[in-house]
């Protein structure tokens, strides 16, 4: 996905040499960790244009928000949305096989469809993928580690576990937080989520939190086997700047690409570029 991404970049951003030195970087940021391209997950879709934008970028992850919120969307939509998906996959490999570009045919994967949650019962989520089979379940409440480890098993998706970063008062470390979660999530949860605290929703508040924190988190989550990704008021003028310091899995992105609460699919190209070269 992340080669097939590269390809499908504005050539005005990837012209020449930059491209090249953009994508072949391995830098090591302050953090120690080198320099990689991140999974990237576009969330709040709702339209099939915002959606089939996000497939031709390449993007790994699509988001769909069951949570209250106004970019929800309820199972019929859910499934609609998916329904475009797929088809357009299936023509991007046609089209590939018709050509006989070989070497595409495997890169013209469509992004999995992750699916947005706070607090839900395992009853509304049968519900949900028995209309839209989503690829995985982003939980942005209180769930337990008990319940996301039933969530796992029993609808074998992958599991994200949002980390709200802003609303704890108890005194503990970031140190010790951050050792503390990845350990109770692990092998529960396929990946952590930061986000910043929403006193609302949890999340999606659209705000950046404190970058400094992350390698406490991204530390101890690859030390329990997690992948670490990112939220919190991203967007194209800050997205270089995460990856090439901070060097997360993967990095989330909303309402950074709306204009009007929509998703504006010129901002959308300029945070997956600016992602990419960073």
């Amino acid at each position: 996905m992340k080669a097939e991404r590269d390809g499908r970049l504005s050539e005005a951003a990837l012209s020449g040499g930059e491209a090249a030195e953009g994508r072949a970087k391995t830098e090591t940021m302050k953090t120690g960790i080198t320099k990689r391209v991140p999974a990237i997950k576009i969330c709040g879709i709702r339209t099939p244009e915002a959606l089939l934008a996000a497939a031709e970028l390449g993007v790994d992850y699509i988001g769909l928000v069951f949570a209250p919120s106004r970019r929800q969307v309820d199972g019929v939509q859910a499934a609609a949305l998916i329904g475009e998906l797929d088809a357009w996959a299936k023509s991007a490999l046609i089209e590939a096989n018709e050509a006989n570009e070989a070497h595409k045919t495997n890169e013209a994967k469509r992004p999995k469809v992750a699916g947005v949650f706070v607090n839900p019962t395992l009853d509304e989520l049968k519900a949900t993928l028995s209309a839209a089979p989503l690829d995985v379940i982003q939980l942005h409440g209180q769930e337990s580690p008990g319940f996301c480890r039933e969530v796992r098993e029993r609808f074998n998706t992958e599991v994200f576990k949002s980390i709200s970063i802003g609303g704890e008062d108890n005194g503990e470390s970031h140190a010790e937080r951050a050792e503390r979660m990845s350990e109770a999530y692990r092998g529960t949860v396929d990946a952590l989520l930061l986000d910043t605290h929403d006193p609302l929703y949890g999340g999606g508040s659209g705000r950046t939190f404190n970058w400094e924190i992350i390698p406490l988190y991204r530390q101890a989550a690859e030390a329990c086997g997690l992948q670490l990704f990112v939220a919190g008021g991203l967007t194209e003028s800050n997205a270089g700047e995460l990856v090439r310091n901070y060097a997360p899995d993967g990095i989330d992105v909303s309402s950074g690409v709306e204009t009007d609460g929509h998703k504006d699919i010129r901002k959308m190209t300029l945070f997956v570029e600016r992602a990419v070269l960073s």
